[in-house]
């Protein structure tokens, strides 16, 4: 039986076994398995092309991908089960690498219509989302200006980066996942939305999948542990250290070894 919206169980959050999937008969994902529990932060690691964008959009249900076999459990559902809309109504956020702008609309009704649908209308209205919107903006470090723009409309990278941490804030979604929030931001925006995602996950009982090139926002948020992805599979896993190890090594040792197993 499928729990409530914001239920632990006491297990695992997130729960992936055996992915396989891809695009236009190309398979990208070659037997993935994952485990979240409530309150972690996981990081995904892998150079361009290794399936780290891929998997996102398989949990998100973009519909270009095609699933072959596995499962993706939220809480015990299926999440495979789904269309899009229904993954976001049961609490899974996916933070756009490259979010649209939508002129004409302005941030603040977008966020209070946002809320409105995930959360339920009674959780828009009045003083306690005033003040949940006037915590999270001061977090980010966003002024009450921007509230009045429109939505990515002419936002440099680091305004849209905020942004999308912001909805995070606010939709408080049992499930984050970051597709390369921290690319082109300066040291102070990576500080600025790893506070944001720790603010959002630390102490709760969601959890946040960060995919990442590079370990400078992960030095901030301290993940529980990092993946590493390569050809479509995850050939090592480990401490916020992993994360370190690749920065100052790269991923030519992960993959000779990764072949090597192949090989055996």
């Amino acid at each position: 039986m499928p729990m409530a919206h914001g239920e632990s169980g006491g297990g695992a959050l997130l729960e992936i076994s055996d992915l396989r999937a891809g695009i236009e008969d190309k398979q990208i994902l070659k037997g993935i398995d994952l485990s979240i529990n409530p309150g972690e932060i996981h990081a995904i690691m892998g150079r361009n092309g290794s399936g780290k964008t891929t998997a996102a959009n398989i949990i998100m249900g973009h519909p270009d991908f095609e699933v072959e076999s596995g499962r993706v459990l939220l809480s015990g559902e299926d999440l495979l089960e789904l269309e899009t809309w229904e993954r976001a109504r049961e609490g899974v956020f996916l933070s756009f690498q490259y979010p649209q702008a939508v002129p004409g609309l302005q941030v603040g009704n977008f966020l209070r219509k946002s809320v409105a649908s995930i959360r339920g209308e009674e959780a828009a209205k009045g003083a306690d989302f005033r003040n949940e919107l006037n915590e999270a903006m001061d977090t980010l470090n966003i002024p009450r200006s921007f509230l009045s723009r429109y939505v990515n409309d002419g936002f440099s990278g680091g305004e849209k980066k905020r942004f999308e941490i912001l909805q995070l804030l606010l939709l408080k979604p049992r499930l984050a996942i970051l597709d390369e929030t921290d690319s082109g931001l300066d040291i102070d925006g990576i500080k600025t939305v790893a506070a944001g995602v720790n603010a959002a996950v630390r102490g709760t009982e969601s959890a946040a999948l960060i995919i990442t090139h590079y370990s400078r926002i992960l030095e901030h948020v301290k993940p529980d542990k990092v993946h590493v992805l390569i050809d479509g599979r995850i050939v090592i896993s480990g401490g916020p250290e992993l994360a370190t190890e690749l920065e100052e090594n790269g991923y030519d040792w992960i993959e000779e070894r990764a072949e090597a197993e192949v090989v055996a």
